[in-house]
């Protein structure tokens, strides 16, 4: 018998149990600070020097950096693992699904990872761990060593589209999945929440595990709101052994 494929798209709060705050929860980071917004928005990133020597003192202290994978991160690898094909489509930037296990090539990064920095200019890559080097050195806002442009985390900005590339891939597996699992994401930004919606239109089981009510709950055919640490691991045990059915 064939086993079913699973997608599973992740937002900030599969990380929260790692130490790594949400953005839009009720202790969410544009919550507790609106301003924190502006570091991570293109157009006020690019025009305003200011912004980006505050962007660099933020990502000194991005425990994303820092942090392990949790209990979730574990299961989702552990599914994988037992034969289920796997795809996991995520929101975040922090890597902590592939550290968890999951192969890189089953990983499809939506926003990009914070662990890379790239050029605005040349577009030449360079390591975040570099970066914050010239940082602590004295560089309050690094350029680019090769060209002299404005560098940047290797992740999409509010103000930024998403490569079509990567969201072709992933409107791809959501119609081909026969399992939608969406976690700890709010489903409000568009268009990597519209992709609940591709799963359901074409046939998938839509799951959704979050705190706080989505607007794709009631496409859902289940909606668990118990903590993800422990709901995605025992979610994804009944997957594995087919009782989910």
């Amino acid at each position: 018998m064939n086993k079913p494929l699973v997608a599973i798209l992740s937002g900030a709060g599969i990380s929260t149990d790692s130490g790594i705050p949400d953005y839009r929860g009720p202790n969410g980071l544009w919550r507790k600070d609106p301003e924190a917004e502006k570091l991570v928005t293109y157009g006020y990133y690019m025009n305003d020097p200011d912004i980006r020597r505050r962007s660099w003192q933020m990502r000194r202290k991005n425990r994303a950096l820092t942090a392990e994978p949790n209990a979730a991160h574990r299961a989702v690898a552990e599914l994988e693992r037992s034969g289920v094909p796997v795809r996991v489509i995520t929101q975040n930037v922090d890597g902590l699904h592939q550290l968890a296990g999951m192969p890189a090539r089953k990983v499809l990064e939506l926003h990009g990872n914070v662990r890379s920095v790239v050029c605005t200019r040349c577009k030449a890559r360079g390591s975040m761990e570099d970066a914050l080097a010239r940082v602590e050195a004295g560089e309050e806002d690094p350029p680019c060593r090769d060209c002299g442009g404005i560098l940047k985390s290797a992740t999409v900005m509010f103000g930024e589209r998403l490569g079509p590339e990567v969201l072709g891939e992933a409107v791809a597996i959501s119609r081909a999945c026969q399992i939608f699992i969406a976690v700890g994401t709010s489903l409000q930004v568009q268009p990597a929440a519209g992709l609940a919606g591709i799963a359901a239109d074409h046939g998938a089981r839509l799951i959704i595990v979050n705190a706080e009510p989505t607007p794709y709950d009631d496409l859902a055919d289940e909606v668990i709101r118990e903590p993800i640490g422990t709901a995605l691991p025992a979610l994804l045990r009944r997957i594995s052994t087919g009782s989910d059915a």
